[in-house]
C-alpha cells in the first residue's frame, strides 16, 4: 500500500475550500489515477477557527508556517494576491516543496523568480488553474499540442467581461447597468477594476503566450485595454457589419517577434468563438500540423477551478510515485530572454479597425473624415451612417488594415475636428480569417 502524498493548502476560499471538497468527496476515483492515496494534512486560513474539517488535517493561520514543515509535500497555494503568497510559494520551493497555486497574477508578474527557485531546486510550479479554470489549456498547450509550431492564439479568458458583453448585447443596455447586475449576481467584484480594465485577462495571456512561444513571462509587454468605453450601439453596428465584439486576448507569431494584447476585437459571426457567451471562456489556438483547435467551458468558480488544482496535484503525486527526482518537464518550456524572440510594440501591430465617430449632421463632414483618413494612409472598407440623435450622426467606418501608431495619429486629428461632437469609438477587427 502507497504512503499518502501529503498536501497542505494555504487558503480557504472559493478555490481553496473547492480544492478540499473535490479531494475529499471524490478520493477513491482521485486515488486510483493518483496512484494511491492523498492526504490533506494541513490547512492554512485567515480565520481557522470557523472551519470545521475533520481532525486528519492541522488547521492553522499561519501559511509560510505549512510551507516549512518537513511533512508536507505539495503546497497548493489559493490565497491571492502577491503578499504573503509569492513569500509563501518562493519558501516552499526553495525548500524542495512542489507547489500547485491557481495565482495568474503571482504566475504572470513573478513567474521568472519562481521558476528559477523551483528549477534550482528540483520542484514543480504547477498553474494549470490560473489561466481559464476548468479548461485545461495549459497541459493542452504543453503536452498535447508539444508537436506544433504554435503560430496565433485568441481567447475569451474573463467570464465578467464576456457576461457583461453578452448582456448589452442581448438587451441593448449600457454598460454600468450591466455591471451592476454582474455585481449583483456575483460575477464581478465590488471593485471590477481587475476584470472590465483588463488585467485579469492579461495575465493569463502572459502565461499562455510564454508556454504557446517559448518566452519568458512578459507581463509588462502585454498591452491591455478594458471594455468600459463600449456602448450598446457599438455591438449593434458590429452586428450590422458581421460581427461581434469579444473582450479578446490575443497572442501571435510575426516576423517582428510576439504579439501580446488584450483588448475588445470584433469577430466575425461565423467564427465559433463569437458564440461564447455569458460567463464562458474559451481558447482558439492554431497549431502549425494540427491546424485550429478550440477549448471551450466555465472559467471560474469552485468546482471548476478546483477541478484544475486537483489534476495538478494528481500529475505531482505520480511524478513522487515514478520516483523522479527533477520535474519531468521544464516549468515553462522557454528560452533565456536573450535567445527569445522580442515582443513587438503595439504601435506596430496592424489591425482593421471599427470606428464610431459622433459628428454634427453638416454637409461636407464625411469629406472631411475622408480627407484625414487618406492623409495617414488609412482606406475605407465599408461605411455606416445612421440617423441624426439630438444634433448630432454616429458615422460608422470599418477601415483595411493600418498600424496602431498611424491609426491613433489619425484618430488624435480627427478627434480635434470642430464637426466631431464626443469620444471617437475605436475597435479593432481580429487578425483571423473566420474559417482558421
Amino acid at each position: 500500500m502507497h504512503e499518502p502524498v501529503k498536501i497542505g493548502i494555504c487558503g480557504l476560499g472559493t478555490v481553496g475550500g473547492g480544492s478540499l471538497r473535490l479531494l475529499r468527496g471524490n478520493a477513491g476515483e482521485i486515488a486510483r489515477r493518483a496512484g494511491g492515496p492523498l492526504q490533506v494534512a494541513r490547512i492554512a486560513t485567515r480565520r481557522p477557527e470557523s472551519v470545521a474539517v475533520d481532525g486528519a488535517a492541522a488547521i492553522g493561520g499561519d501559511p509560510m508556517a505549512l510551507a516549512r514543515d518537513d511533512a508536507i509535500q505539495v503546497v497548493v497555494e489559493t490565497m491571492g494576491g502577491f503578499d504573503p503568497a509569492h513569500a509563501v510559494v518562493a519558501e516552499a520551493l526553495a525548500r524542495g516543496k512542489h507547489v500547485v497555486t491557481a495565482n495568474k497574477a503571482l504566475i504572470a508578474e513573478r513567474g521568472n523568480e519562481l521558476f528559477a527557485i523551483a528549477a534550482k531546486n528540483g520542484a514543480t510550479l504547477a498553474f494549470e488553474s490560473s489561466v481559464a479554470g476548468g479548461i485545461p489549456i495549459i497541459k493542452a498547450l504543453r503536452e498535447g499540442l508539444a508537436a506544433n509550431r504554435i503560430e496565433w492564439l485568441a481567447g475569451i479568458i474573463n467570464g465578467t467581461g464576456n457576461y457583461i458583453l453578452t448582456e448589452m448585447a442581448a438587451g441593448g443596455r449600457p454598460f454600468a447597468e450591466v455591471l451592476a447586475e454582474a455585481q449583483a449576481l456575483g460575477y464581478a467584484e465590488a471593485d471590477p477594476g481587475f476584470d472590465v480594465d483588463g488585467v485579469d485577462a492579461a495575465h493569463k495571456l502572459t502565461i499562455m503566450a510564454a508556454i504557446a512561444f517559448g518566452i519568458p513571462l512578459r507581463f509588462a509587454d502585454t498591452f491591455t485595454e478594458g471594455i468600459s468605453a463600449l456602448t450598446p450601439e457599438d455591438l449593434t453596428y458590429a452586428e450590422e457589419l458581421g460581427y461581434r465584439i469579444k473582450h479578446l486576448g490575443i497572442a501571435r507569431r510575426s516576423a517582428g517577434g510576439i504579439e501580446m494584447r488584450v483588448h475588445p476585437t470584433l469577430i466575425s459571426k461565423r467564427w465559433l468563438l463569437s458564440r461564447v457567451s455569458g460567463v464562458d471562456n474559451a481558447v482558439v489556438v492554431k497549431g502549425h500540423a494540427v491546424g485550429t483547435t478550440l477549448y471551450q467551458g466555465p472559467g471560474a468558480g469552485a468546482d471548476a477551478t478546483a477541478s484544475a488544482v486537483v489534476a495538478d496535484i494528481i500529475d505531482i503525486a505520480r511524478q513522487l510515485r515514478a520516483g523522479a527526482s527533477r520535474p519531468l518537464s521544464a516549468p515553462l518550456n522557454g528560452r533565456p530572454e536573450a535567445e527569445a524572440p522580442p515582443a513587438v510594440p503595439m504601435d506596430s501591430i496592424e489591425s482593421e479597425c471599427y470606428l464610431r465617430i459622433p459628428v454634427l449632421d453638416r454637409m461636407g463632414v464625411m469629406a472631411k473624415i475622408t480627407r484625414v483618413l487618406e492623409s495617414h494612409a488609412i482606406s475605407i472598407e465599408a461605411v455606416i451612417q445612421k440617423e441624426v440623435h439630438g444634433g448630432s450622426v454616429p458615422i460608422v467606418l470599418l477601415t483595411h488594415g493600418v498600424a496602431e501608431g498611424r491609426m491613433n495619429a489619425a484618430i488624435a486629428e480627427l478627434q480635434s475636428l470642430a464637426d466631431v461632437q464626443g469620444r471617437i469609438g475605436r475597435i479593432r477587427v481580429a487578425p483571423f480569417p473566420a474559417g482558421d
